[in-house]
Formats: C-alpha cells, structure tokens, sequence
C-alpha cells in the first residue's frame, strides 16, 4: 500500500451500550446493546480527530443470535448452534442484512445503517465491514435477498458429499448433532454439513466452530483438495453479487474473515470485478499462514494481518518471553512487503493488551504500540477502548475472564461508560492522540523509509539491548529516532548511529542539525555523527522521538 491508513475498529453491540451494572448471560433487554445511532457526528468526528482515516463496524451483518427481535419481529435461534445469546458476529444469517438489534426501528434497520455509512463520510472516516466468506450460520435464511441468487444450499444435492455444483459440504445420511446437546436435539440438520472450521463430521466438538456451515468453493478436501474451477462455481458469482452489494450502499473496504481458508482463485476474480466499478475498494486479508502472504498479495488484497509476525513478538515482549531484539528478526522474515501488512496489538480476537494476562496496564503497553505504529509505512488498527486501557477482565456469560472483550454476549464496558462521564486516563488517551497523529501527519513517518538501530547497538555501553529498541525513519531532509524502554525502571541510553546509515540514506556524516524532541516538544540542536553516540534519559515504559532537520 502506499498510503498509511489508520483502522479504529468498533464493535457497535458493545461500544455504544450505556447501561451499567450488566448481569452475565443475559439478553440486551436486561444488559442493553448499543445501536448505530450512538455514533453521532461528535463521536465519528472524536475518532477522525484521535488520527484514524477508516473505521471498521465489527458484527452489522445479521447473525445468529438467542435473542429475540423487538416486539417480536424474528424469533431467536436454538441454543444449540448459537454461542452465548447474543451470538458470534461470524456466524452470518443473512449477508444481505445487519444485526436487528443494532437499530431503534426494526423494519428501518438497512437505512439506518446508510445512515451511519453517510455519518461516517461526512466526518472524514472511511468505512469498513466483515465479509465472512468461508462458512454462515447452521441457521441462514436471507429475508433481503435482492432475488438474483437463490438463497444458499437452495439447490443442493444434499446426497452428495461434494459436488462443485453445491453451495455447502454434506455428511450424507447422518443427523447433525450439536456438541451442547444429545441426538434427540429439537434442532435438526439432515443430511448434516461441515462445520466451518473444516470439520467432516457430523458431530462437531465444543471447540469446533460448531455453529457454522464451511461453504464450498469448488475444493474436494476428500480427494486431496482437488479443484474443480472450470466451470466456475455458482457460490463465487452469489459472493460476488454479496460484495457489490454493500459496496453500492458505500463501503469503502471488506475485513474479510480468515481469507486463508478460501482459494486465492477466488479472490483474485471477484477483488478484479469489483474494482472494474469500485478501484479504489480496500480488502484485508485475515491471514495467519506467512507462506501464503505473497499469494494472497496477487490475488488482489491491500493489507495482511501481521500477527504471526509483529503482533506475536511484541506481546511476548511484553509477558518476558520475548526480548526488543527479536523484533529484527519479524520484520526480516517479512522482506519487501512490509507495507502490505496491517499492523495492531488488539483486536477482536485478542486478548487486551492491557489486560492481567498481558501488561496489566494500557501505559506499560505504549512501548509496543509505538513499534507496531512508527516502525514502517504499515497500517495500523487499534481496537475500541483500547486508547482508553480498557482490561477485558469481565466475564460476561459465555466468555470468562479471559482478557477478551466478548463477542459472543450483550455487555456494556465500565471503561466507555466512565469515560462519557469524564472519568478516564486523560494522559493515556492523549498518547494515543498525539502518536496516531504523527504517523498520520509526518512524512517520514507516512511515507519515509526505515533504518533499525538495535544492531549498531547491541553490546554496548548504556544500551540496555534486553529492554530497548531504537529506529529512525527518514523521507527528504528530516530524520526521526524513535526509541522506547520496554522496562518499568528509567534508562541512560547512549545510541550509536552507525556509518551505514550516512552511506544508506546518502546524507552528511557529522552534521549539526536543529531538532525537536516530539514527545516533549523542546527544541535543541544535536550532533548527527557515527563517531559521537546521542545520550538520552528514558522514564520507565515510555518512548522518545526526536526529530532531525538536516542542513
């Protein structure tokens, strides 16, 4: 990619709840939800303002759920293939449709959501959804079907337990049984389905994604994966018909859930349609498989999730397993398409980095932010309240103190609702604000390339390489240094600048330049010299940037 783009994701279920004291496992008319309508123009414009360019609204799409509509509109589904009573967000039951919870009239919801699409633009915000492709609910049923297409599994040979002409995978001539129940379950699935996870059985275990159908795009997994893509099969075109869908209604990007399970094939026709009409659509990749980045590159995705890479070592850093070193090692692996990935140290799946499991405070986490943000021209996601140090110690019902903000229940955060009554970390959140601002408004951060420093340090006096890390960044006559102490005691550092990086970058050895210390705005002059080391004095958890004007 060649822009840097800053991704707030936000789970409206949960980030818009006001109700306090929720009880667990209960439905939001107990714990309440939060609807499209709480972000207003002031909060859309509060996130624009904190330095983010796109927002990802996680969980609209209609899906399985215990509970009922309002005044009766739909009725809930079985417990048996729901997990919690809200439901996960990733169990689709109609890709046509948002959650009907998420609405204050039932039958307006789709407007509803165009509206905060509209909202969204006019407060400068880009805006993302969930495409869940690979599997949908044990339950789907389409009641907005425009009527192209024919509602999935409509057409099947159910005896069949592959055929490229079918939307699903079958297990002929058994009965699905639920994992949370027995045979005589009151939910029946005959013939059953694979379940989502690439499960060929028709007795799913409780850590299987039990509550979903896998959907067939023309692989055979029982006879070596063979592929069967000529003809093309009919579920590419009822995807395809899905995407264009929302990308009428004015999405600007699809967060497309774990892409790795479906065929590139795919991917490359339906990312080359679509931008036929829509050039500038934005697809993230879910992918956790480094071997299959490139691949999944060419078939026509702007971002990969780099959590295998970045996001694994960082938070390793943070628990001691891991040292400020290691981080060479994760962007090395990843060579020329750094760029291409999607930066984060929370997200929905994750556990909160400020959580007991991981820092145990938002403030201890800023190191690891400041690495995932600053170090290359990467995107960047933060998860909601995570600017707020939101722990993700509740337990909610169907999720336990895990460090995971639920996405399986109706819940509300104390975090959110102390923070609208003004009661927050104000110096925490203001980190976030000036950090995600700089990636966003400095060119050497935005665009500029990067050196790191760790090797020219390590071993070294007064460079404690177990718990710092330093880089620069440079684009035309400025160099920015960015080093963080990952320890919670203060730090001398005196950092080396090797004569490499003079040579690399083509600018003058032993240079007096005007700088600005950017975390603490002062203002000085400092020697640019590979021979003379630049001495610092790092508090604990913290960072600092310095900002070199070459003359």
């Amino acid at each position: 990619m060649d822009e840097k783009i800053i991704i707030y994701q936000t789970l409206p279920r949960l980030s818009g709840n006001r109700v306090e004291n929720p009880v667990p496992g209960y439905s939001f008319d107990v714990n309440g939800t939060g609807k499209f309508i709480d972000y207003t123009e002031r909060e859309l414009a509060n996130i624009k303002n904190l330095g983010c360019t796109h927002i990802w609204f996680t969980g609209v799409l209609e899906h399985a759920t215990q509970s009922k509509c309002l005044n009766n509109f739909c009725l809930p589904d079985s417990s048996e293939i729901v997990k919690g009573v809200a439901g996960s967000p990733y169990a689709v039951k109609d890709y046509y449709d948002v959650a009907h919870y998420l609405a204050v009239n039932h039958q307006n919801r789709l407007e509803e959501f165009e509206d905060l699409i509209n909202r969204s633009h006019k407060a400068g915000l880009k805006v993302i959804m969930d495409f869940v492709p690979n599997h949908l609910s044990r339950n789907y049923h389409s009641d907005k079907n425009p009527g192209e297409f024919s509602d999935f599994g409509h057409d099947d040979d159910n005896s069949l337990s592959f055929s490229p002409n079918n939307d699903f995978y079958y297990i002929p001539n058994t009965q699905f049984i639920s994992p949370c129940c027995s045979e005589s379950s009151s939910f029946k699935e005959f013939p059953a389905k694979a379940t989502g996870n690439d499960c060929f059985r028709e007795n799913p275990s409780y850590n299987d994604w039990y509550e979903t159908v896998k959907l067939n795009y023309g692989v055979d997994y029982s006879a070596d994966n063979l592929t069967h893509f000529n003809p093309r099969p009919k579920l590419w075109d009822k995807m395809l018909h899905i995407l264009n869908y929302w990308s009428e209604k004015g999405i600007d990007g699809f967060r497309c859930d774990m892409a790795e399970m479906v065929p590139t094939e795919f991917w490359s026709y339906v990312t080359k349609e679509l931008r036929i009409s829509y050039p500038n659509l934005l697809f993230i990749a879910e992918v956790y498989n480094p071997n299959l980045y490139k691949k999944y590159l060419e078939s026509g995705f702007n971002l990969l999730y780099d959590k295998v890479g970045l996001y694994d070592t960082l938070i390793n850093i943070l628990k001691g397993a891991a040292k400020p070193s290691d981080i060479s090692l994760s962007w090395q692996q990843l060579g020329n398409i750094q760029s291409c990935m999607l930066n984060f140290i929370e997200n929905h799946d994750e556990q909160r980095v400020a959580s007991d499991f991981i820092a145990r405070s938002g403030h201890k986490a800023i190191p690891a932010f400041v690495v995932s943000l600053l170090f290359n021209r990467a995107s960047f996601m933060l998860y909601f309240a995570q600017e707020l140090g939101e722990k993700g110690m509740d337990q909610e019902g169907f999720s336990g103190i895990d460090g995971r903000t639920s996405i399986f229940d109706f819940w509300s955060l104390k975090t959110i609702i102390n923070y609208n009554k003004g009661l927050y970390d104000l110096d925490l959140k203001q980190k976030y604000k000036f950090l995600l601002n700089l990636a966003n408004e400095e060119p050497a951060i935005r665009y500029g390339e990067t050196y790191d420093l760790q090797y020219a340090n390590i071993g070294f006096n007064n460079y404690d390489s177990s718990s710092i890390f330093s880089f620069a960044r440079f684009d035309s006559e400025v160099i920015i240094l960015v080093i963080v102490n990952f320890s919670d005691r203060q730090n001398d550092v005196s950092l080396n600048i090797p004569e490499h990086l003079f040579s690399h970058w083509n600018i003058s050895d032993n240079s007096l330049c005007n700088s600005i210390d950017l975390s603490n705005d002062i203002k000085g002059k400092h020697l640019l010299s590979s021979k003379i080391p630049l001495n610092f004095r790092l508090r604990e958890n913290s960072f600092l940037i310095l900002k070199l004007l070459l003359q």
